[in-house]
């Protein structure tokens, strides 16, 4: 398969796709020309590392996921010790977008929001950047 083909299949950018072959997540064929070809693995693991950003998997984690993918031998510990890793980072994430939901949220319902020029919102954007 040629590099459109691949992304259309898998889903993904070529641009992409270039960018994992440069950092050595994917290693296609050459033909003699120098054209990418690329094999049904190919096509795999493209899918796979496609997935694993969806979920926000760092470009490091992948390459990791995908070692333990590919080793047989490997432990399922491994894998589960990544994904809770990442969750934890989610978790963390979400609690701090809720507390600027609930800053913003106290900040909108202060505001008067008519012609007059006094603005909490804005009023607190300017005290917290002085501080």
């Amino acid at each position: 398969m040629n590099i459109s083909e691949v992304a259309k299949r898998a889903g993904l950018p070529a641009k992409t796709i270039r960018y994992y072959e440069d950092i050595g997540l994917v290693a296609p064929a050459r033909s003699a020309n120098g054209y990418r070809s690329f094999r049904e693995s190919d096509l795999h693991k493209l899918a796979f590392l496609g997935r694993a950003r969806a979920l926000g998997f760092s470009i490091e984690d992948c390459r990791n996921l995908m070692t333990l993918y590919e080793d047989r031998g490997r432990a399922s510990s491994d894998v589960k010790s990544i994904a809770s890793e990442h969750l934890v980072a989610i978790d963390a994430k979400l609690a701090e977008l809720q507390q600027m939901r609930n800053t913003l949220a106290d900040l909108v319902s202060s505001c008067a929001g008519d012609d007059r020029p006094d603005c909490p919102i804005l009023a607190d954007l300017a005290a917290k950047s002085a501080s």
